[in-house]
C-alpha cells in the first residue's frame, strides 16, 4: 500500500501541471512522446534480454502500450476540453473498471471488492464540480477512454506477474513496458503531431522532464509494483484517492474554486473505503474462497 500512496502524493500534481503549463500551448502528441521516452530512459540500463519468457516481453509491451500509450492519448486530449478539475472528476469510474477487469481475467467475481469500489466512487461523485462547459459529455468520454485504458494496463500487468511469478526482480523487466507505450507514442504522434507547437519556454521543457522522469518513470514502475502487492479492492479504491489529492494541490496551489465542505466529506468516504476493504473485505473475500 505504501506504494500506492507515495504514487498518488506524486501523481497529484501532474493534473494541475498539465492544465496549467501544456494544455493548449504544447502539441499533446509531442507531450506523450516526450513523457514515455524520458520514463524509457531510466529502465533501459535496468532491462534484461536473456533469460525473459518471450511471450511475457510481448505482453507486458502490449500492457504498456495501453496503460502508458493509448491512456496517454485520452487523458492529454481531454484538457482540451475539460478543466483540471472536471477531469479528475471523471475518473471516478476507474475503480469499478479495475476490479470487472480483474476478475474477468481471474474467471471469477468477488462481490465484495465490488462493493469498496462503489463506496470509494460514492466518494469521488460527492466531490463534484459545478459550471461544467459545453464539451463536457465528448471530454467525459474521452476520459473513460483513458480510464479503460489505465485500469486494463495496471490490472494486466498484475496479472501477469502472477501469472508468470517472475523471479527476475521487477525493475529488470518494466522497461519492456515503456517501450510498448515508446511504439504507440511515436505512432501516434507520427500520425497526429504538430510541430508547430513544441514547447517554446523553460517551464514547459521542464514540467515535460518532471512528468517523464518522476510521474511517468518512477510513477508507473511504483503503481504497478505495488498493484502486484494489494487486492484489487485496494488498488480500486487507490485509483480514486487521486481525485481529492489532485483538487487540493489544484486549489492550495493554482487557487481554483472548489467546495472544500463537499471535497472534505467525498475524501473521508474515500478513505472509509479503503478502512472497509482493508479490515472487512479481505476476510470475507478469504472465507469465501476456502468454503
Amino acid at each position: 500500500m505504501g506504494y500506492l500512496i507515495a504514487v498518488t502524493i506524486l501523481w497529484s500534481f501532474s493534473f494541475s501541471l498539465i492544465g496549467v503549463y501544456l494544455a493548449g500551448q504544447v502539441d499533446s502528441w509531442f507531450s506523450v512522446l516526450m513523457r514515455v521516452a524520458l520514463a524509457s530512459l531510466i529502465f533501459l540500463p535496468f532491462i534484461k534480454f536473456r533469460s525473459v519468457d518471450k511471450g511475457l516481453i510481448v505482453k507486458l509491451m502490449m500492457v504498456g502500450g495501453c496503460q502508458l500509450g493509448l491512456m496517454y492519448c485520452f487523458y492529454y486530449h481531454s484538457f482540451l476540453l475539460l478543466s483540471v478539475p472536471e477531469v479528475l472528476l471523471f475518473t471516478v469510474f476507474t475503480p469499478i473498471y479495475v476490479t470487472l477487469i480483474y476478475d474477468f481475467l481471474k474467471g471469477q467475481f468477488s462481490p465484495w471488492y465490488l462493493v469498496t469500489a462503489i463506496i470509494a466512487v460514492s466518494g469521488a461523485v460527492v466531490i463534484k464540480y459545478s459550471g461544467i462547459n459545453q464539451d463536457f459529455i465528448t471530454g467525459f468520454f474521452v476520459v473513460q477512454g483513458a480510464n479503460l485504458c489505465f485500469a486494463i494496463g495496471q490490472v494486466g500487468y498484475k496479472y501477469l506477474m502472477e501469472k508468470y511469478q517472475v523471479e527476475l526482480p521487477q525493475h529488470t523487466v518494466f522497461g519492456y513496458f515503456y517501450l510498448g507505450a515508446l511504439c504507440i507514442a511515436t505512432i501516434a504522434f507520427l500520425m497526429f503531431g504538430n510541430t508547430d507547437k513544441l514547447p517554446t519556454t523553460t517551464t514547459q521543457w521542464g514540467v515535460l522532464t518532471y512528468l517523464g522522469l518522476f510521474a511517468s518513470g518512477i510513477g508507473y514502475f511504483a503503481w504497478n509494483k505495488g498493484a502486484t502487492l494489494v487486492n484489487a479492492g485496494a488498488l480500486a479504491v487507490m485509483n480514486n484517492a487521486l481525485i481529492p489529492a489532485g483538487l487540493v494541490v489544484n486549489i492550495v496551489i493554482w487557487n481554483r474554486d472548489a467546495d472544500l465542505t463537499k471535497l472534505a466529506l467525498g475524501g473521508v468516504i474515500i478513505l472509509l473505503s479503503l478502512w472497509i476493504n482493508e479490515t472487512w473485505v479481505k476476510r470475507k473475500v478469504q472465507q469465501a474462497r476456502t468454503a
